[in-house]
């Protein structure tokens, strides 16, 4: 069995020309789970695999990784295959948040008599949630406020961040076999966000050995990521994953 981690797109917020970062986890060259959807990442999504996604996970609902969810909305509500099917997977914590920047509106649909959430099979989670047999753990991140973003990690596969600070107390429980680890990393650090000095000061050489970063601010910013010495994720990439190892007996 073959795994990947498509990343749709890999940009800051700013960084309309690398995309929304998102990715899609593959698992024999199949689309399994698509984590956030920013506002170009949907039309970026249906180019790559054909059609909307069957699932996507959500970080955070900064806008740059739920913008997309409005589109997707309408695109599923006015197919009846669709309607109702694809899972929305996100920590218990952001539905507020989410339903605020997403739903809340008055009327989903001018004509009215639709509730955002009949286009969607929604599912809250905590500690984590299965998915087509994989237990995918979920875990809090250090991005603005506490307890707002939830990176999301395959055991023995990969660690995705998320938009972050540094968290070697989370990459110490969730990437310690292995895992390829998707990163937050500008070349400058902020409040919000991790640069390259937070890496080298926060994690060992080996944690930073398997990471490929994302969320730059620019084409430029990459390259000097790179000049660093690091590997960097580039929009439309597809990096191999290690095969999953069985869930934990104390999962689910």
């Amino acid at each position: 069995m073959s795994w990947n981690l498509h990343f749709l797109g890999t940009g800051a917020a700013h960084a309309v020309e690398l995309g929304s970062s998102a990715v899609v986890i593959e698992r024999d060259g199949r689309p399994l789970l698509l984590v956030d959807c920013g506002p170009d990442t949907l039309d970026r999504y249906v180019a790559a695999y054909g059609a909307p996604p069957p699932a996507l996970y959500v970080t955070h609902v900064h806008m740059d990784h739920v913008a997309g969810m409005e589109r997707l909305f309408f695109r599923l509500w006015f197919d009846e295959a669709l309607r109702g099917r694809t899972r929305v997977y996100l920590h218990a914590a952001l539905l507020p948040w989410l339903q605020g920047r997403v739903a809340d509106y008055p009327g989903a649909l001018a004509e009215g008599g639709v509730n955002y959430w009949e286009a969607f099979h929604l599912i809250p989670c905590t500690r984590g949630f299965w998915h087509e047999g994989e237990w995918f753990d979920v875990f809090p991140t250090r991005h603005h406020v506490q307890g707002t973003s939830y990176g999301l990690a395959l055991l023995g596969s990969f660690v995705y961040t998320g938009d972050t600070r540094p968290v070697p107390e989370a990459l110490a429980l969730h990437g310690a076999h292995g895992e390829l680890i998707a990163h937050d990393c500008g070349v400058v650090g902020n409040p919000s966000h991790t640069g390259v000095d937070d890496l080298e000061r926060e994690y060992p050489e080996e944690v930073r050995a398997r990471m490929a970063l994302y969320h730059y601010g620019s084409v430029d910013d990459g390259e000097t990521l790179v000049s660093r010495g690091y590997r960097i994720a580039r929009p439309g990439e597809r990096l191999p994953l290690p095969e999953p190892e069985a869930p934990r007996p104390t999962a689910g």
